[in-house]
């Protein structure tokens, strides 16, 4: 029987991957409330750190997650959702995936290129904001 375990702190750890690439696109916390509602909606929600609140991803940027399968790893303590993007990018800088840097020796590298102008979406983006 499936019985999540969340952290001490409430939230369990849901990596998005992009259900036709394979790519993930972010990492994202949810408690039970926001777990239960991307079950109910289809709309993969989050529970913001920052903001101690559930937000939808995509709410703002129009960019949502559709969750289309929900996979749980064998301690029950983190979460696969394969999900479909409705819009260009799911990171809040502009780019498909929040992973967009590589780590080098000599600092990042940018390996992926910007899919729309963050301040057109958001107006004047906020470095660590969430959409």
């Amino acid at each position: 029987m499936l019985e999540l375990n969340f952290q001490e702190d409430g939230l369990i750890p849901a990596i998005i991957q992009d259900r036709h690439s394979g790519k993930v696109l972010m990492l994202g916390y949810m408690n039970e409330v926001a777990y239960q509602k991307t079950l109910d909606s289809g709309f993969v929600t989050f529970y913001s750190r920052s903001r101690q609140k559930l937000w939808v991803k995509g709410e703002t940027s129009g960019h949502r997650l559709m969750a289309r399968e929900i996979r749980v790893d064998c301690d029950q303590d983190a979460l696969l959702i394969q999900a479909d993007l409705t819009g260009p990018g799911c990171c809040h800088m502009g780019y498909r995936s929040c992973f967009f840097r590589k780590v080098t020796a000599n600092g990042e590298e940018i390996i992926l290129q910007r899919e729309f102008d963050p301040a057109r979406v958001y107006g004047e983006a906020k470095p660590g904001s969430q959409t």
